[in-house]
């Protein structure tokens, strides 16, 4: 199954726009959290927008898993 899942994703990546682009904000926002996380000590403002990031990294990934499950209900039908 998962290996399923990542050959949709690939095929999503490589086709569909809308996937592409949510997967590339995804990315960019595991990439300024990894960058506040590195920090030895956070602010108040850098505790703010990790938690603004998180939720908006969560927020992109259930889109993509929307996408893919009405693909996944495509194929089966």
């Amino acid at each position: 199954m998962e290996q399923h899942n990542e050959e949709l994703k690939a095929h999503l990546m490589a086709t569909d726009q809308q996937f592409r682009t949510l997967a590339e904000e995804h990315a960019r926002f595991h990439k300024q959290l990894e960058t506040l996380e590195a920090k030895a000590h956070l602010t108040l403002d850098d505790e703010a927008e990790e938690i603004r990031l998180k939720k908006q990294k969560l927020r992109l990934k259930d889109e993509m898993n929307a996408m893919l499950s009405r693909y996944r209900a495509q194929q089966v039908a």
